[in-house]
């Protein structure tokens, strides 16, 4: 209850809480596919080399939100890309877990590479504009945190449940979670959008 209370009385340190779990959820599902390959394979039928598709499409996405997230936080706000962005890259991992065929699998690759693209550089836009480097570093490490917790939450489908596609479904939840508090948190972030806009006028000058 003192937690809680704290972040009430405290917005801010919600926040800051807030990104680092989303940073966390970020690394996820790059844990997720070394482990998950195997059997994601032998699902679909597929070559070895199979898997470079899906990382050339998830990449491609991924650069291309990154490239144009300037633009997306001027026009719409980090609190509504970032909650956009989560809600994207869940129903896109869940999709992942539906479709029949690889190429379906293949282009959902491009939704999440756009939803992690958005988030990561979305986050890193606002810790960068509001918070100090000790805070930046330690939402760096959240990810890393992301990363290494991705191959055990696989590791668990696969032996609870011999399901590649449970590990998906737990992290698809987790990112749809997220965007659902992105979302609950826009009151708080009303001021970032005229900050980004102020950055990118003085760029251009």
């Amino acid at each position: 209850m003192k937690i809680l209370n704290r972040i009430k009385n405290h917005p801010k340190l919600g926040l800051i809480i807030l990104a680092y779990v989303a940073f966390i959820a970020l690394g996820m599902p790059d844990g997720l596919l070394g482990v998950a390959w195997p059997s994601v394979r032998g699902s679909f039928l597929i070559p070895l080399d199979a898997l470079g598709s899906l990382l050339f499409t998830s990449t491609a996405g991924y650069l291309t939100s990154s490239f144009l997230s300037g633009r997306l936080l001027a026009l719409l706000g980090v609190g509504r890309v970032l909650a956009v962005s989560c809600a994207l890259t869940g129903v896109a991992l869940l999709g992942y877990t539906l479709v029949p065929s690889w190429w379906m699998m293949v282009s959902l690759g491009v939704l999440t590479g756009l939803g992690a693209g958005a988030i990561d550089a979305g986050l890193n836009t606002y810790v960068a504009a509001h918070f100090g480097e000790g805070l930046m570093q330690w939402l760096h490490a959240s990810y890393g945190i992301g990363v290494t917790s991705g191959p055990l939450i696989m590791t668990l489908a696969l032996n609870a449940f011999q399901s590649w596609r449970v590990g998906y479904i737990s992290v698809s939840g987790g990112q749809l979670l997220l965007a659902i508090c992105f979302t609950l948190t826009l009151p708080y972030r009303c001021g970032f959008k005229t900050t980004i806009l102020g950055m990118l006028k003085s760029q251009s000058t």
